[in-house]
C-alpha cells in the first residue's frame, strides 16, 4: 500500500466515522473518476462536482453512502460494473 491511500483513508475516515465501508469505495470512486471532487459540505454534508462540457453538476447529500450511490448514477458506473460481469446470471 501506498502513504498517499492510507492517508486518504484516515482522512476519510475522520469525515465519516460512521460508514468506514464507503471509505474504499470512495478511494475507488477517485482513482476511476480523478476529475470528480469530492469533500466535505456544509452542515455535515458530502459534496461532489463533476465537470461537464458547458459547466458543471454539484450534488449534495447527507451521507457518503448516498453521494456515492448518486454519482453512480450520474456517471453511470452501475453500467459499468454490470459490464464488468455484474449482471450475468450465474
Amino acid at each position: 500500500m501506498n502513504r498517499g491511500g492510507g492517508q486518504l483513508g484516515r482522512a476519510a475516515l475522520g469525515l465519516a466515522p460512521d460508514e468506514p465501508d464507503q471509505v474504499l469505495r470512495l478511494h475507488r470512486y477517485r482513482a476511476a473518476h480523478p476529475g470528480v471532487i469530492i469533500g466535505a459540505g456544509g452542515f455535515g454534508t458530502w459534496q461532489a462536482r463533476i465537470p461537464e462540457p458547458d459547466g458543471e453538476t454539484v450534488t449534495v447529500r447527507y451521507t457518503l453512502r448516498e453521494l456515492l450511490n448518486r454519482l453512480d448514477e450520474l456517471t453511470g458506473q452501475d453500467q459499468d460494473q454490470e459490464q464488468q460481469g455484474g449482471g450475468t446470471g450465474t
